[in-house]
């Protein structure tokens, strides 16, 4: 159970007199300790977590203080470790991963810094160092799924595709319960054209909820590449129903050319296609040059490739009049300064 803004509100009341009474306590000492410097930065540290509006102020002050710490103890492996921390949550990946990388100078064997310093690495995009830290974890935890996961990812960035694969495969059960690494290993395999991609993108689907529209379109491309075009309509189809938004490398309407394409070459007969092709375009497809390349192709009817033509027209027709509209409302507008 989640505690109440009366328990939260007494906790950080309670870190408030913490930082106070240290404070105190060690200036009216004399002799001020690390380990006091470290709860004072700690105790900031935790405000910065749990008061979003001043998230930014409690964070330098706890900066500030665990570095007074690690100055005067430099053995304090948590001052390093949550100034790492701090660095990471407030964006800052390769300085956290400096911070993560410090405690392992003294501590090689540090799986959670080794761990923090490989996540860090992934998010400042250094995978080669990733790639280090994650071999080491490995050696240290074999059994840790988690981490193998991880690892086989920047193997996959590092497009060591095999080696990917095969760190995915000595975690068998972790597979089967988890679709993120499902689908990574299906990725593993398309992208060394491995027939095996096929099951297991068949087993990612099974296992994914919701369905990710970019698994759906890549499972559908390794199924049109093994001839298997039914399934592999079926798979475009699904993918179109399930993508709600457009991203950077998707598009509702790049999907709907791609089942539109494979249409004319798996059922030629079907004026469905050129049906499909024409609601493609409506929706925003305009790529010319992909839509010319069915032209080429020797599996697509004469009678296809007619109407295909004629849907070619229409963009080139519709940008012509795009242009001319453009350059009329251009003029008018210099007219209208002049």
């Amino acid at each position: 159970m989640k505690p109440g803004p009366a328990c939260k509100k007494v906790f950080f009341l309670f870190l408030i007199t913490l930082i106070a009474f240290s404070f105190l306590s060690c200036a009216s000492g004399g002799v001020i300790k690390a380990e006091e410097l470290f709860s004072i930065g700690m105790a900031y540290y935790e405000l910065g977590q749990n008061i979003e509006k001043n998230r930014d102020k409690y964070f330098g002050e706890a900066e500030k203080w665990l570095n007074r710490a690690r100055a005067m103890d430099k053995t304090m492996t948590a001052s390093d470790y949550n100034l790492g921390r701090i660095a990471f949550e407030t964006g800052r990946y390769e300085e956290a991963a400096i911070n993560f990388e410090r405690i392992m100078i003294k501590d090689p064997d540090n799986v959670m810094a080794l761990k923090a310093a490989a996540y860090s690495r992934i998010k400042n995009g250094n995978l080669d160092k990733a790639e280090a830290h994650y071999t080491r974890v490995l050696e240290l935890v074999p059994e840790s799924a988690d981490d193998g996961y991880n690892y086989a990812l920047v193997l996959y960035g590092l497009e060591k595709f095999d080696r990917s694969e095969e760190v995915l495969n000595k975690y068998p059960y972790a597979l089967e319960g988890n679709a993120a690494s499902m689908l990574l290993l299906a990725r593993a395999q398309k992208e060394q054209r491995k027939v095996e991609a096929i099951d297991s993108y068949a087993k990612w689907t099974a296992s994914a909820s919701p369905a990710n529209p970019q698994g759906l379109y890549e499972y559908a491309m390794v199924l049109e590449d093994a001839g298997l075009y039914a399934k592999a309509l079926e798979q475009y189809r699904t993918a179109i129903t399930a993508i709600t938004k457009d991203t950077a490398v998707l598009k509702k309407s790049s999907l709907m050319f791609e089942e539109a394409r494979l249409f004319f070459i798996a059922d030629p007969e079907n004026a469905e296609a050129v049906a499909k092709l024409k609601t493609a375009v409506t929706e925003g497809f305009s790529d010319i040059e992909a839509i010319r390349d069915l032209l080429a192709d020797e599996r697509i009817t004469n009678e296809n490739k007619i109407e295909i033509r004629k849907i070619i027209d229409g963009i080139v027709n519709k940008d012509k009049v795009k242009e001319e509209n453009t350059e009329t409302a251009d003029e008018e507008e210099q007219a209208a300064k002049t």
